[in-house]
């Protein structure tokens, strides 16, 4: 296999494979000064070759030698301003279409016509001398001018077109369009004349049914709407785009449901009055799927142990109206729980989720509270009442350098709120409680991430003291989680730019929302008490590269369409995140995509609780030196802020 695969003739075959689309696109780059040459070369040959035709040989050469020689600079004086002044050396002849076609045959015409009359009228004068032409010449040499300069230049347009679609077939996707109409055609044309959109249209479905098994654009018309799942199987399909704006909106709708349960994604495209009477909107944000920026497959997990777990248990979510706390409520809720316990201090986002839970489930029991966790005394009584089986603590901030401006705001809410609530989960005997954690409590650099790190000894204490399966969870950057990297580059795209990034070389661990959610659902199964899990995220992107992924997913290309600058690394951040502390032994569970994390050394629960207590009263007070300073004392590994060794705070 291997001397197959390294065979010279093969070898030779994939280059020039490869030589091909670049070589074409090189020729449909050409530019009209080239076209000029060009055409100077034709109208010194063609009038040959018209003399040749003519007499049906050589036989005029070399008598008429002279009569051609002055054919061919009249020729040029003649069709170069004509050419010029109809606009031949104004057009981009890649995107030719009739309208450059009516140019050319409008040139030609008109410079034939002039030459025919010019000679016409000169050939009594001109014959003594041998200079006169053959009075069809100037008809034959027109005709023969239009097919080359014609042909050349809408040649660029088939070459260019033929690149497209070889660029389409090696990283499109596969796109089937609803509707054979106007609206259909308008999309197929966007899609083949865009290639940076990587979307190739491969088939129409219409419910006309003079349209059904014709082409339209050269995209067959394989069915109608009742044929989608046939379709999707039969042409690969990757997405589903409706174009059927002028489809009253109840029937449209019924054709956008259709389409989705063939488990493709599917998009719509509005009517006109739609959007003029505001149903609609026309957003700047693109839309875009984030798993194509991973860098590798989604995760998926076995799910059955997890169900096992939450069938019939009261679980309470903190933070339930974030990205992750929905998301972690939405898949709890599929497991059919006795009643999920909405907990969060944002009443619109919770009243949401809450909503959205309804809707979804409607035979689901949901408590919706309005609590912060730093207030102790609130949470306690939420516990105490609700007795959950189960507690998700999502809540935190979690922005790195906001909470460099904010440093007693991220102790109180971090520390104390994960302390409030461990202190309430011993008392009622809550069973699990799972904490969402970082890759950035791992030698931290940032406030947010060693408040997370003294997060994760909490729980870990807390275990060890309880005996109970209390774990923590360490995320990766969470994609398209609120004011994550991909919606604040989606909002630089839609201003126009630039996009920002820190520094070139900065990378992070990725992972999507339902990535993340089906990591704290096997964490909480897994866990038996004081383990720190992790997703095996792969490799680190860099952002550099999401960026650059994520302008040409939008149909851009970047530094040409929208610049990508680099305005330095803010306080807190680091260019490389870390997984794992030095003493952590990690080790793969028995989910193959699940690490598990634990410390050789037990944890003195008294001495930690001790220096929480005092280390929110300081946060209290907002010292910010002295807390920040006692924070490092407890967290050794924490890298403190350049500005206290400059003022000389630390020993």
């Amino acid at each position: 296999m291997a001397q197959v695969l390294n065979s010279p003739s093969l070898l030779a075959a994939a280059e020039n494979a490869d030589a091909r689309p670049a070589r074409s696109k090189r020729l449909t780059n050409l530019r009209n000064r080239h076209l000029l040459f060009f055409d100077l070369l034709v109208l010194i040959l063609v009038p040959a070759l018209a003399f040749t035709l003519r007499v049906d040989g050589f036989s005029w050469w070399p008598a008429d030698q002279l009569a051609w020689m002055l054919f061919v600079v009249i020729s040029l004086l003649v069709k170069l301003p004509i050419f010029y002044q109809q606009g031949l050396y104004r057009r981009y002849w890649r995107y030719a279409g009739v309208n450059d076609l009516y140019c050319a045959v409008m040139a030609v015409g008109i410079s034939t016509f002039v030459l025919t009359v010019l000679f016409g009228l000169a050939h009594p004068l001109l014959t003594p001398y041998k200079l006169a032409v053959f009075r069809l010449t100037p008809l034959i040499d027109g005709m023969l001018t239009l097919i080359a300069v014609g042909g050349v230049r809408f040649g660029l347009r088939g070459l260019y077109h033929s690149y497209r679609q070889r660029q389409q077939r090696l990283t499109a996707e596969h796109i089937l369009v609803v509707g054979a109409g106007e609206a259909g055609a308008m999309v197929v044309n966007e899609m083949l004349g865009t290639p940076e959109l990587k979307m190739k249209p491969v088939a129409f479905l219409d419910d006309d049914v003079a349209k059904i098994n014709t082409f339209v654009k050269g995209i067959p018309v394989a069915g109608g709407v009742a044929d989608v799942e046939r379709v999707v199987q039969e042409y690969g399909i990757q997405e589903i785009i409706v174009a059927l704006p002028s489809v009253p909106f109840g029937r449209r709708q019924e054709i956008v449901d259709l389409c989705k349960a063939s488990g493709v994604t599917t998009r719509s495209l509005p009517g006109i009055y739609e959007l003029l009477a505001g149903h609609q909107t026309v957003s700047r944000l693109p839309q875009i799927d984030v798993n194509q920026l991973l860098g590798r497959d989604p995760i998926q997990t076995d799910t059955s142990e997890v169900a096992t777990m939450i069938e019939g248990a009261v679980v309470l979510v903190t933070g339930a109206g974030g990205s992750i706390g929905s998301e972690l409520c939405r898949q709890i809720a599929s497991f059919e729980p006795a009643e999920i316990i909405l907990l969060g201090h944002g009443e619109n986002s919770i009243f949401e989720i809450g909503l959205d839970l309804r809707l979804a489930f409607p035979n689901l029991v949901t408590r919706s509270l309005i609590v912060d966790v730093r207030d102790k005394h609130r949470v306690a009584r939420a516990i105490e009442k609700y007795k959950p089986k189960v507690i998700f603590h999502a809540a935190a901030h979690k922005h790195v350098p906001f909470m460099e401006e904010n440093v007693e705001e991220a102790i109180i809410n971090n520390v104390s709120g994960t302390y409030n609530l461990l202190q309430a989960a011993e008392r009622n005997g809550v069973e699990r409680f799972i904490l969402i954690s970082t890759d950035k409590a791992v030698n931290p650099s940032s406030i947010m991430g060693a408040t997370k790190r003294l997060a994760e000894l909490l729980v870990q204490s807390a275990a060890q003291r309880s005996g109970h399966a209390y774990m923590a969870v360490r995320f990766g950057n969470v994609l398209g989680s609120r004011g994550s990297v991909i919606p604040i580059f989606q909002r630089q795209i839609a201003a126009g730019g630039p996009l920002t990034v820190t520094h070139p070389e900065m990378r992070r661990y990725f992972m999507t929302i339902p990535e993340a959610v089906q990591l704290v659902l096997q964490a909480a199964v897994l866990g038996q008490g004081s383990e720190i899990f992790l997703l095996d995220m792969g490799e680190p992107v860099r952002i550099m590269d999401l960026a650059a992924g994520l302008l040409r997913l939008s149909g851009l290309v970047p530094e040409r369409d929208i610049k990508i600058v680099h305005p330095g690394i803010r306080p807190g951040e680091k260019l490389n995140e870390e997984l794992f502390l030095e003493d952590e032994v990690y080790k793969r569970t028995r989910n193959d995509k699940v690490f598990v994390a634990t410390h050789q050394y037990e944890i003195d629960g008294e001495s930690i609780e001790q220096v929480v207590s005092r280390l929110i009263t300081l946060a209290q007070q907002n010292p910010t030196a002295e807390t920040l300073d006692y924070l490092h004392k407890i967290i050794p590994e924490y890298r403190l802020p350049q500005y206290l060794h400059d003022e000389k705070i630390l020993a």
